[in-house]
């Protein structure tokens, strides 16, 4: 009897979590981490607030560093990582409610239950950090860049919302782009975001080994080394990027596809004699096969004016169908070189999952009321070693819309390359922060490949982005007008993209491996004999 008195007493007591200064109970403290991730959206475009990004992960290491439950450290690191995703990536539901019919009820579960999933990385690091390693800030700035890298990969990636991108215009920080990539530039700040609490703690011992990365970054913004350099006796090329605004809701209609073409016609109409003209991503709406007479009449007049026309187009490989075996022939999200001094193709690799493909092929067909969902618009894969596109006597490396957003891939691309460029179409996402997300993410692929980028979009936001990941032309957004520049040609390659990811992940992956070398044994040993509440 006295032991199930004693049993029920321990289930009415609240459950608290103690931090080095306090004991929250253990909804407090899931408030709060929720709070924090949430927050951190504060610290990317279109607001800028980048201190947040030290602030928002330092407010998670506090909550960590106590002693803590497993479950405990799980259900804080789901808290931080559902609120950083249900705020950072809410542009989702422009998409899924105005753009996909979906009800609002509906659309605002997707996004919980992508919040929910996409929190399972933090609740992860956050139990490796209770459990196995040393509670100190190598170790959790370490398993931070690990679960951003994940996030390139698994389950075929979402890589957003990393923290290096909130410091993409703070080159004191960023300048450690071109070295070892945006995943260098999240390390150095987690390690200093979480530093900054051991020096609450006074325990600055961490804070020196962050402050001596942190005068490394700031002695190359100092030095600013030129990685790359113009390419000589070769003049800058007068390219004019096309924004065409057309509406999302009105883009791909039967009716409206001429429409289309015919505004893209008329912006461009005083553009050719430009070295290069841009159009954005899918701006011809139809196949090449549809198309072909509209397309052999631009190419006639961009040869006639010595321009090199470059388009976004969904191309029908009909020479790769075979109708014994396939349903149909394969189709790629493309970009097509043509014109004067112009020649090349490029397939786009990386496909938004249930927006170009439906994943898991086969498998719902299972499923009675999905039965038939894999023959929905499926885009094929582009190979991953495609050449860059031949323009007037240069190379130009390619990305298509959302695959911009993972570093390495761009980085391959990049890979003998003069320029490069990406077209892009955020009108599914409306007047959200997504397309100025994506925008950044552009910046940071300039400054870790040392070279200059063109981004033409449907609705914005088309710009033009130097070497050091500086925007030196921008349209406004949601209007239909020419984006008129210049862009120049480098040679030389950062260490980045001779070296990739590489450095930096053996770097945390030694770091990880010593703190677990590194913990004391009497905290491990309670660690693992802690009961869950």
């Amino acid at each position: 009897m006295r032991a199930t008195t004693q049993h029920i007493q321990s289930r009415l007591t609240p459950v608290t979590v103690a931090v080095p200064w306090a004991t929250l109970p253990i909804g407090f403290a899931v408030l709060v981490a929720w709070l924090a991730g949430a927050a951190f959206t504060l610290a990317l475009a279109p607001y800028g607030y980048w201190w947040v990004a030290f602030l928002s992960p330092a407010i998670l290491y506090a909550l960590l560093i106590g002693p803590l439950s497993n479950k405990q450290a799980f259900i804080i690191g789901e808290a931080y990582g559902m609120g950083l995703w249900a705020v950072g990536a809410f542009w989702l539901y422009t998409s899924i409610h105005d753009y996909g019919a979906v009800s609002m009820p509906l659309a605002l579960l997707a996004i919980a239950v992508m919040a929910l999933g996409m929190g399972l990385f933090h609740a992860l690091i956050a139990v490796v950090f209770n459990r196995f390693v040393g509670k100190q800030p190598l170790a959790f700035a370490a398993l931070w860049v690990l679960q951003e890298w994940l996030k390139t990969w698994l389950f075929t990636g979402f890589p957003w919302l990393f923290v290096g991108y909130a410091f993409t215009e703070q080159y004191w920080l960023s300048s450690l782009a071109p070295v070892a990539g945006v995943f260098a530039v999240s390390f150095l700040a987690i390690l200093l975001s979480a530093s900054l609490v051991e020096m609450l703690r006074r325990r600055a011992g961490y804070m020196l080994v962050a402050l001596g990365l942190l005068m490394v970054s700031i002695a190359l913004w100092t030095i600013n080394p030129a990685w790359t350099s113009p390419k000589p006796n070769t003049p800058d090329l007068k390219v004019s990027l096309i924004q065409g605004n057309i509406p999302q809701d009105l883009k791909w209609l039967i009716d409206y596809q001429y429409e289309t073409l015919g505004i893209y016609a008329k912006l461009s109409s005083t553009e050719w004699g430009q070295d290069l003209v841009m159009w954005p991503e899918s701006s011809i709406p139809m196949f090449q096969t549809e198309a072909w007479p509209f397309i052999t009449a631009m190419v006639k007049i961009a040869k006639e004016t010595d321009t090199t026309w470059i388009t976004g187009i969904p191309y029908k490989d009909e020479a790769a169908y075979n109708p014994a075996t396939d349903k149909y022939a394969p189709f790629y999200n493309s970009v097509i070189a043509l014109g004067a001094q112009a020649d090349g193709m490029y397939k786009k690799q990386r496909l938004v999952p249930f927006g170009e493909y439906i994943p898991f092929e086969g498998t719902l067909d299972l499923f009675p009321n999905l039965a038939g969902s894999q023959d929905i618009l499926s885009y094929s894969r582009g190979d991953a070693n495609q050449h860059p596109l031949n323009v007037r006597g240069h190379k130009l490396g390619v990305a298509v819309c959302y695959e911009v957003a993972y570093p390495d891939t761009t980085r391959r691309n990049a890979q003998g390359s003069d320029f490069l460029m990406t077209i892009s179409n955020d009108a599914w996402f409306g007047t959200s922060a997504g397309p100025l997300q994506h925008l950044q993410m552009v910046q940071m692929r300039s400054l870790e490949t040392g070279r200059w980028f063109m981004r033409a979009t449907n609705t914005g936001v088309t710009a033009i982005i130097d070497d050091k990941g500086k925007i030196v032309a921008r349209a406004p957004q949601f209007e239909r007008t020419v984006l008129r520049g210049e862009v120049q040609s480098r040679t030389g390659s950062t260490p980045y993209v001779r070296f990739g990811n590489y450095p930096i992940l053996l770097l945390v992956s030694v770091l990880v491996l010593l703190s677990l070398f590194a913990r004391p044994k009497s905290t491990l040993t309670s660690t693992l004999k802690s009961k869950s509440y």
